[in-house]
């Protein structure tokens, strides 16, 4: 008798909490076994039994909580929120990868991690949604929402042929097996000997409603075998009765009621921000410069892409069954791996915006379950202004007009900068949300996503 209470002044705290919308500390609302239940127990507001119509999936490629707090510090000050801080449910979730036998490999690679969330199952490093020992594909969200009958889209700021995307439209041994010009490590994937063919070409196939992104000169690579044999994988695209648009006059134009692909660079879109790369020693006191002369007039914005999606998904189809879209900020990774404080802050900052009209849209459809988070940490480090890292190193002059340091030191000078192995940020809202409390695994997104669409 005397536990009653104690619950019913949890439930009630925790409730809330949410209703002010604070994340609740995974102390008070998991157990030690980190179960899902007992989570909805405490939260005490039935979220354990809604269902999602539709679920919008953002991932921060390398966006680890380093590179969260250097674009908060840099745009908004040390003290202001980002759009992804204001989700009301936070956790954390790991992120390693498998070797061949199942065992742990700490530090995982966008293929592996992005195989996690998507398909539930950990694999190797550079594997594409198939296990780790028998290289066999494992189905993916993207395909068990398609079985269902959702409208599906992917959108990043990389080539579509990239981990991420390729993740949740493709299986392939390795992830360089982008175009059917590049598949030699996949010898088993290729048309001839049974296989689906590159990723360029399994994610037309699989007639995904919205593919937004780079990656047009993989698509431009001539199919050399099976019955597309001659074109290239554009006009395989266009045969399959794909839209093809390539700058936001085309997107604009683009209609629902038919797939649209969306190539906006040759490879990945170029970032929004440029500035000095961290140097040895550091460098003088810079301010990013907010556009890239390489960026070409008419490249859509990841918002812009992003709201454009969701208009394109509003079709006979989802108003019946629902969607699933998936939105990427690549270059954050790419830009930690070149030790470019500015071109990550500004993907950073550009995916931050991406996740408002995420969070837009939900608050006029609330039956749709938005998360955020990261598929892996990266190097980035806000460092005290006299430290001499031993790396690499740039000072930049915040909005706030203070000077901040940042640090990239998980490689020798001279070469690309390093994922970590760290658990990183998920955020959260909307039903099945709580999901996310605690410390979680990646391969329980795919649950968190698969249970809240109802998906077998």
């Amino acid at each position: 008798m005397g536990s009653r209470p104690y619950r019913r002044r949890l439930a009630w705290g925790a409730a809330a909490l949410l209703a002010a919308g604070v994340a609740v500390p995974a102390a008070a609302s998991a157990s030690d076994q980190g179960g899902q239940s007992d989570v909805a127990s405490v939260l005490g507001h039935g979220s354990a039994s809604k269902k999602a119509k539709n679920v919008i999936l953002l991932i921060g490629d390398g966006m680890g909580d380093s590179e969260i707090t250097l674009a908060r510090d840099y745009t908004v000050g040390a003290a202001g929120r980002l759009n992804m801080d204001k989700f009301p449910l936070t956790g954390a979730y790991t992120t390693y990868s498998v070797d061949k036998d199942g065992k742990p490999d700490y530090v995982t690679d966008s293929a592996a991690s992005g195989s996690g969330w998507a398909t539930g199952h950990k694999t190797v490093n550079g594997r594409i949604s198939k296990t780790p020992d028998t290289d066999k594909a494992l189905p993916t969200i993207l395909e068990l929402a398609q079985r269902k009958g959702l409208a599906t889209g992917s959108v990043t700021t990389a080539e579509l042929t990239d981990a991420t995307p390729a993740v949740l439209a493709s299986h392939a041994t390795d992830r360089s097996c982008a175009g059917p010009a590049d598949m030699k490590a996949c010898p088993n994937d290729t048309v001839a000997k049974g296989g689906p063919g590159s990723i360029a070409e399994q994610s037309v196939d699989h007639k995904v409603d919205v593919l937004l992104g780079g990656g047009k000169a993989r698509f431009d690579q001539k199919i050399t075998e099976g019955r597309y044999r001659g074109l290239t994988v554009t006009q395989q695209a266009e045969k399959l009765g794909y839209q093809v648009v390539t700058d936001s006059k085309g997107l604009t134009s683009a209609r629902s009621g038919k797939p649209v692909l969306g190539l906006f660079a040759d490879g990945n879109v170029p970032v929004e921000w440029t500035g000095k790369a961290a140097a040895v020693g550091g460098t003088d006191a810079q301010r990013c410069v907010t556009n890239n002369p390489e960026r070409k007039a008419g490249t859509p914005a990841l918002e812009e892409q992003a709201r454009k999606a969701l208009s394109l998904l509003d079709t006979p189809k989802a108003k019946k069954n629902g969607f699933f879209l998936q939105i990427e900020g690549a270059s954050i990774d790419k830009r930690d791996h070149a030790a470019d404080p500015c071109g990550q802050i500004g993907e950073t900052a550009a995916f931050d915006r991406a996740v408002k009209v995420a969070r837009d849209y939900a608050a006029k459809h609330p039956d749709t379950l938005v998360v955020t988070t990261a598929d892996h940490g990266h190097t980035s480090q806000i460092v005290p202004l006299e430290a001499t890292p031993p790396g690499l190193s740039s000072t930049l002059v915040t909005n706030e007009g203070q000077k901040l340091k940042v640090n990239y030191s998980t490689n020798t000078p001279g070469k690309a900068q390093e994922h970590t192995g760290t658990q990183v940020r998920i955020a959260a809202q909307g039903p099945q949300a709580h999901r996310v409390l605690g410390v979680t695994d990646q391969t329980e997104l795919f649950t968190t996503l698969r249970t809240a669409l109802s998906l077998r």
